[in-house]
């Protein structure tokens, strides 16, 4: 089988389709796998690395002035016109989109050529370049109910975030563990806001983290370029690194502090990891504080807001949460009512039986 991935943008597009990926060579070694992505973002060096064919488009969002949005229209003709002449190429056998503006012309040729075709959306909040192709498709593959609002419903399955197969699957790796300085005897929290970090949640930490947590361990991911500044919370429960792969330690993770990105969620709530979910309010349509709210309202997870984090509400969050053995139980089972674990193997399988 010949499958075309089309991803791009952002990490929460781009891991979950390299799971799937990955997933699908794994359980089919003689597929052949051919990625599209934009030309200047990080697909264009993230996915050769992982060792797959790439093609590149150049696409830009429809935002700005009456200029730049004339001037990305006409990018995403000229990207339609190289994206047909990619298909023609290799003549997959299916296209599936992860989302990012550069998918649309993808699709849209994929579509020409009567080529089977699936949208994944990672979100709560629909993306603009799903909503714009949603029509030209087979299925819909989503991870949370509230994308019925949008999509047409008789082409939804909710079949989660390939990630989640990644996180359930992945194994504990103990000297990894302790050569972070991590006790396996402690309750361990894990503290996160995305690669790059963010400097306010950092000024932040250095307050709220003061208080008296003795029973627990924190491992805090500060972000690149920021770890000497946050060097002065070290202690034998205070540990801070500018970066950490997750899949080596979740096993030993007993709760999590994080934004509410799709990539993280769908790993969290595979594994059942209790959470203080902190939404990126500087995303498109505001979409992490959904992801969050989808947990909330289960009781998968706590949540504050950025507007409302301070050193008082996060401490009390912790104390509530992590402190408390009966309501991280509760949290914890309620996260794995939401996890999707083989969302991989579904995905692989629903696009199997729409190619026949």
């Amino acid at each position: 089988m010949k499958i075309c991935l089309v991803t791009g943008g952002t990490g929460g597009h781009i891991y979950p389709a390299l799971a799937l990926a990955d997933k699908w060579k794994q359980l089919y070694p003689e597929s052949e796998i051919l990625f599209i992505g934009n030309d200047d973002r990080m697909e264009a060096e993230l996915i050769p690395s992982y060792g797959y064919s790439f093609q590149s488009l150049h696409t830009s969002g429809l935002v700005g002035n009456v200029f730049s949005k004339l001037k990305a229209v006409g990018q995403l003709f000229l990207a339609y016109q190289k994206a047909k002449s990619y298909l023609k190429e290799f003549k997959p056998d299916l296209v599936m989109g992860f989302g990012g503006y550069v998918s649309a012309p993808v699709i849209l040729a994929a579509s020409h050529y009567s080529i089977p075709v699936v949208i994944h959306e990672q979100n709560s909040i629909v993306g603009k370049s799903n909503q714009l192709v949603m029509n030209k498709v087979n299925q819909i593959f989503t991870c949370y109910e509230k994308c019925k609002e949008v999509f047409p419903e008789e082409k939804i399955s909710l079949l989660g975030n390939p990630r989640a197969t990644l996180a359930i699957e992945s194994k504990f790796d103990l000297e990894y563990f302790k050569s972070l300085h991590l006790d396996e005897n402690k309750k361990t929290i894990l503290i996160m806001m995305g690669s790059l970090g963010s400097s306010s949640i950092n000024k932040l930490m250095k307050e709220s983290l003061k208080g008296s947590f003795d029973r627990l361990q924190f491992l805090y991911v500060c972000g690149k370029n920021n770890e000497d500044d946050m060097s002065e919370l070290e202690n034998e429960n205070i540990h801070v690194v500018n970066y950490v792969d997750t899949l080596r330690i979740y096993a030993h993770v007993d709760g999590l502090i994080c934004r509410a990105g799709a990539t993280t969620i769908a790993e969290l709530t595979a594994l059942g990891i209790p959470s203080i979910l902190i939404p990126s309010p500087y995303v498109a349509e505001n979409h992490q504080y959904y992801n969050a709210k989808e947990l909330v309202d289960k009781h998968a997870a706590y949540m504050i807001e950025e507007k409302d984090l301070n050193s008082k509400t996060l401490q009390s969050k912790i104390q509530s949460l992590f402190c408390d053995e009966k309501e991280m139980e509760i949290v914890s089972e309620c996260a794995k009512k939401l996890g999707k674990p083989k969302a991989a193997y579904d995905i692989i399988q629903a696009c199997q039986k729409l190619v026949g």
